[in-house]
């Protein structure tokens, strides 16, 4: 018996704006910062690594270090990546805030 199994790759699936947006926004409501930039990485993947760093102005090894496991980047960078994929950051209220008084 072959137990061998072929490695799923998230990017595969991005193949639309919709999901990606959905995938994005999922992403971004987790409270671990780690799963927004892992997921925003899936997404550059999608749409091509070379072609997202000179939309966003970076260089193409800049873009895998700023996207990159335990990485740090600056806001500016993750602007810069949302904007070079067609995104955008949106606040909207939140349930917890909706919930509690005195709450704008």
């Amino acid at each position: 018996m072959n137990n061998e199994f072929a490695t799923f790759d998230i990017a595969e699936y991005l193949d639309n704006e919709e999901v990606i947006t959905e995938y994005l926004s999922a992403a971004a409501e987790d409270p671990n910062p780690d799963v927004f930039l892992a997921a925003l990485g899936d997404v550059a993947k999608a749409k091509g690594m070379s072609q997202v760093a000179r939309d966003s102005g970076l260089g193409r090894e800049s873009l895998y270090k700023a996207l990159s496991k335990g990485a740090h980047p600056r806001f500016e960078t993750i602007n810069a990546v949302l904007r070079a994929l067609g995104a955008k950051f949106t606040v909207v209220q939140g349930e917890r805030a909706k919930q509690e008084p005195g709450n704008v």
